[in-house]
């Protein structure tokens, strides 16, 4: 099968052709048909973070595809079946944090396209629990960037308890950003969008932003404070700047949701400010698998729309360059 692979951290991804792997047990082997590029993908290969994945390994965690066929002992999923994988790779089952309803805050969980190859490959292997069914009425190229962005930005939403009428400021409009606005929107929040890109601002506006800010010609903190400030500010942009501006936006009781992990990023946050104004400050990781069915089951009934151009794997590196460039407006979503 041909994969995307990466060798070392300092090298370009390389296209593979390599065996097909055999599902083992509780696995269920999935043809993939679609699969998203995701910036964490990109930190993935090029070891960004502190606990770095383990090369040669195949980034993807945005991917859709049919059951080929199912390792001993799966009987919840069948052959020909449409399923989407995602970061959550799997987890124990049985710590405080998997019985609580966290289960993406256990310990012994594994990632997608991290700890355990992904799906930049036309087959992936993946635990058959975790591979979450898609609805039919949703196409394999919107299932693709909404197992990753979608439920991200789905949970940034839903832990920052959003309520109707509420100001949402999202810093960063891209492949997590245009899905935020719609979940906040959905929420009932008024919306104002923050980037330093026009044409991703534009996309704002066509997706129902109420207001939008080009950080780049304006302070983006002085601009949301015109508007009266934000109850939520949720930070997309893989900036630690981005993230002390979206800090200062917000008004009194005000919620800063950390969702971006920039490379090296750290953010310092004014005690004196953060308590005399009831400031909280939330992380917030990837959703469980109920909520990528909530994600899905919102999409379905038409209530969000996935921006996304189409490429072949082979260009892989090139798509690479142009998210880095803020050349793609929303997602790169790889046909397979």
């Amino acid at each position: 099968m041909k994969a995307a692979v990466v060798t070392d951290f300092a090298s370009p991804l390389e296209i593979r052709e390599i065996p097909i792997p055999e599902p083992g047990p509780g696995e269920v082997l999935v043809n993939i048909e679609a699969s998203g590029l995701c910036h964490t993908d990109i930190h993935a290969a090029r070891g960004d973070w502190p606990v770095q994945p383990t090369p040669p390994f195949i980034p993807g965690h945005e991917g859709v595809g049919r059951i080929e066929k199912v390792g001993p002992g799966v009987t919840s999923r069948t052959v020909g079946q449409r399923v989407a994988i995602a970061w959550l790779g799997s987890a124990c089952g049985e710590c405080r944090y998997c019985i609580g309803g966290w289960e993406t805050l256990c310990e012994q969980q594994t990632n997608s396209g991290y700890s355990v190859n992904g799906a930049f490959a036309e087959h992936a292997v993946v635990r058959a629990a975790f591979a979450t069914p898609v609805p039919d009425n949703v196409s394999s190229l919107d299932a693709a960037p909404l197992t990753c962005a979608g439920v991200t930005t789905y949970k940034a939403i839903k832990v920052a308890n959003v309520a109707p009428a509420e100001t949402v400021a999202v810093f960063g409009i891209g492949g997590l950003g245009h899905l935020a606005l719609q979940y906040a929107r959905i929420a009932g929040a008024f919306v104002i969008a923050v980037d330093i890109e026009d044409h991703k601002l534009e996309l704002a506006t066509r997706l129902g932003a109420d207001h939008v800010v080009n950080a780049a010609r304006e302070n983006p903190v002085e601009a949301v404070q015109r508007l009266g400030g934000a109850d939520v500010a949720v930070a997309l942009a893989a900036s630690s700047q981005s993230f002390d501006q979206a800090f200062a936006s917000l008004r009194r009781g005000g919620r800063l949701v950390c969702v971006a992990l920039p490379a090296g990023g750290t953010i310092q946050l004014p005690i004196f400010d953060t308590v005399l104004k009831g400031i909280s400050v939330i992380g917030s990781i990837v959703g469980t698998r109920n909520d990528l069915a909530d994600v899905f089951a919102l999409h379905a009934a038409g209530r969000t729309e996935v921006v996304a151009m189409e490429r072949n794997l082979d260009d892989v590196n090139e798509s690479i360059v142009d998210v880095l460039a803020g050349q793609v407006a929303a997602r790169i979503v790889f046909r397979l």
